[in-house]
């Protein structure tokens, strides 16, 4: 788990920081909040207190700690440094060195990436002095994401709106993560497939896609060009990532291998149906007293096919079993042809379908199998990788 240390100084747009704490924590991100004084005339450090289940620092000689110097000690192990927003104040001192609060203190003893979210009226924005101070933390190393442009606080329009929450947490992904993937072509599918029936029912599973979609989105913070396979799900499309929809394992099986060759790495995370009903019904079928009785043929195999075109190409499997787990997927690892299959024993709670965690074993082609603890599948989708990039 990622450490950031999250500073919030005194602008009118320190509320969206509020969302920001949050969509953090969701993240898996371990966070600590430093206000200035200021800041504290905007919003209650309760709030964030109460998001984190931390004290909220703020002050050098009155912290919530009675020993210690919270300048160090609050940098312990942090892997980011946020400053969000960041008003034309802080950043002067900043630039120049100056050490007057907790927060730019804690600036000049930093020795982790730091981010700044600039954010102020579009006058000060644009005047020489902010730019050539931006500028000065640009050249130290410092990651400076650019403001949105629109209607401000004082009701003028410009540039110098802090950007939304959800943008800024994509830009800290880009920061606190390896480009060990940079340049892979990768092919991801994810989701449940759906065979119809009849024009209002299909066969189908619960799988929600949540496992490839974090996936997809971890390989392309990472630096791959990720090509997402999904069947239907309610989420939304990762930033920078193509995705292609299809319905039924068919429509899957022609996708993947339309694009199959041109990738380096393939992970299929996807519950793709074993079968699908034998005859289609143009018409819905009508409940009858008798009961209805429906055969069924196989799908294609998708994973069969890959492995046996396989050339250079790594290729990952997923394994969702309820009985004799390790010994069935070691097979599905032989028979099909893959390099690591990853394993989810459904039987265990909060992993598999529909949960936001997972646990998983991860066994590789000379059998040695790896067990990994309950975590959020965002967590795990980067343990992964990190087991799959010494393949590439």
């Amino acid at each position: 788990m990622k450490k950031i240390l999250l500073g919030v100084t005194g602008g009118i747009a320190a509320y969206k920081s509020i969302e920001l704490a949050r969509l953090l924590i969701k993240e898996g991100y371990d966070l600590q909040v430093v206000m200035t004084r200021s800041a504290l005339r905007f919003i209650a450090p309760l709030t964030f207190q109460t998001l984190t289940g931390r004290a909220v620092y703020s002050d050098m000689f009155a912290t919530p700690r009675d020993t210690g110097m919270p300048h160090i000690e609050l940098l312990d192990q942090v892997d980011l440094f946020v400053l969000a927003p960041a008003t034309a104040n802080t950043i002067a001192k900043m630039a120049v060195g100056l050490a007057d609060n907790l927060l730019t203190t804690l600036y000049l003893a930093a020795r982790c990436p730091v981010v700044i979210i600039p954010s102020m009226n579009v006058n000060m924005y644009e005047h020489q002095a902010v730019k050539e101070n931006i500028e000065r933390l640009t050249l130290r190393g410092c990651r400076v994401m650019d403001p949105d442009e629109g209607e401000l606080a004082c009701g003028v329009y410009g540039k110098g709106r802090m950007p939304e929450p959800a943008d800024i947490l994509h830009f800290i992904r880009n920061t606190t993560y390896p480009s060990d993937f940079f340049g892979v072509k990768t092919l991801v599918t994810a989701g449940p497939t759906r065979e119809p029936l009849d024009p209002v029912r299909y066969i189908s599973n619960p799988s929600t896609g949540l496992m490839g979609y974090a996936l997809a989105r971890a390989l392309q913070l990472r630096g791959a060009e990720v090509i997402l396979i999904s069947g239907p799900t309610s989420l939304a499309p990762p930033t920078g990532v193509e995705l292609i929809s299809v319905t039924t394992a068919e429509q899957m099986y022609n996708a993947v291998l339309e694009h199959y060759d041109q990738c380096k790495l393939i992970i299929k995370t996807a519950a793709v149906s074993d079968f699908k009903p034998h005859c289609y019904h143009e018409q819905k079928v009508k409940k009858i007293e008798a009961g209805l009785t429906l055969e069924f043929i196989p799908t294609p195999d998708i994973l069969l096919e890959l492995g046996k075109r396989k050339k250079e190409q790594v290729l990952v499997g997923f394994a969702a079993e309820t009985e004799n787990v390790e010994e069935n997927a070691a097979k599905k690892l032989i028979s099909k042809n893959l390099d690591l299959i990853v394993l989810n024993n459904l039987v265990e709670e909060g992993a598999g379908f529909a949960s936001t965690t997972n646990r998983v074993t991860i066994i590789d082609r000379n059998g040695s199998k790896e067990h990994l603890p309950l975590m959020a599948k965002e967590q795990l989708a980067h343990e992964l990788l990190n087991r799959i990039a010494p393949l590439l």
